[in-house]
């Protein structure tokens, strides 16, 4: 079992950047991968970015690509999302997920509670 507490959501400005944090339970942290989604309201969820366990993959949606960089440390139980040159259309709530294999769908096992995001033009 893994719980998932996410933190580090709030206001930004557009083209400002912030750091989404989410703290994991359980010693076997290490063996999941970990990703993470959004969703705006009276929109679809949408995949934001994967990363395995040994961090040597990750995968990112098109539309994040190349503004939000994903990564673990596995000896704090943390995986954490950069978010950098946000954009208006960016404003969400963030969902930390966690399973054993590597996934771009929203087949995960575990899913945190979710931090909102929100970017003012």
């Amino acid at each position: 079992q893994v719980q998932l507490v996410e933190s580090g959501g709030g206001w930004v400005q557009a083209g400002g950047s912030l750091r989404l944090s989410c703290a994991a339970s359980g010693r076997t942290f290490r063996r999941y991968a970990m990703g993470w989604f959004r969703q705006a309201p009276g929109k679809e969820r949408e995949f934001v970015a994967a990363i395995n366990w040994s961090r040597d993959r990750t995968h990112y949606g098109d539309s994040v690509k190349g503004r939000f960089t994903i990564s673990r440390d596995n000896d704090k139980n943390t995986v954490y999302l950069q978010m950098n040159s946000l954009k208006p259309e960016d404003t969400a709530v963030y969902y930390c997920v966690a399973d054993i294999l590597f996934l771009v769908n929203d087949r995960y096992d575990y899913w945190g509670q979710g931090t909102q995001v929100t970017v003012s033009s």
